[in-house]
C-alpha cells in the first residue's frame, strides 16, 4: 500500500478518478492477462485469479504493488458501487482514504485489495463482494 494509504488523481471529483482507475484495471487485465472484467460480482472472482497470477512469482513489492493495489481496489470498489448502488466516500478516520458506502455500511475495497495482493490466506475479492448483502441485512435487524 502507498505509505499514506491514499489515492491521488488529477480530477477534483474523487469518484471520477476512481472510476477512471477502475477502467484502467479493466484495460490492463485484458491486455496483460487476456481476461475480461465486466463490472459484475463474478468478475471479482476473475480478478482474484489475476491477483494469484501476479503473486505467483513471489510477493509484489514497491511500485508494482502500489500500482496493482490502486487498480484492484478501485475496480473492486466500483463493482460494489454499480452492483449495490453504493457511492464512493472518504473514510472518516483516514481523510483521503476511499471507501464505498452501501445502505449506510462502509466497505473497504483497498483494504481487501491489500490483503489479497499480499497473499493473505482465505481472502477473496469475490467473497468480499458477495458477503455485502448479508452484512447489510444484519445491520438493518432491530437490535
Amino acid at each position: 500500500m502507498p505509505a499514506d494509504g491514499k489515492i491521488t488523481g488529477t480530477t477534483t471529483d474523487p469518484a471520477i478518478g476512481l472510476r477512471n482507475t477502475a477502467a484502467e484495471c479493466v484495460r490492463l487485465v485484458a491486455t496483460q492477462f487476456g481476461r475480461e472484467l465486466d463490472w459484475s460480482l463474478a468478475s471479482l472472482d476473475e480478478l482474484d485469479g489475476v491477483c494469484a497470477e501476479l503473486s505467483a512469482g513471489g510477493q509484489l513489492e514497491g511500485q508494482r504493488f502500489d500500482l496493482w493495489w490502486k487498480l484492484v481496489g478501485a475496480y473492486t470498489g466500483e463493482v460494489l458501487v454499480r452492483v449495490y448502488s453504493g457511492q464512493w466516500s472518504t473514510h472518516e478516520q483516514a481523510p483521503g482514504a476511499f471507501v464505498v458506502v452501501v445502505s449506510g455500511n462502509t466497505a473497504l475495497p483497498f483494504g481487501i485489495a491489500e490483503r489479497v495482493l499480499s497473499g493473505e490466506p482465505f481472502k477473496s475479492l469475490g467473497s468480499f463482494g458477495r458477503v455485502l448483502p448479508a452484512i447489510i441485512a444484519r445491520s438493518e435487524r432491530p437490535g
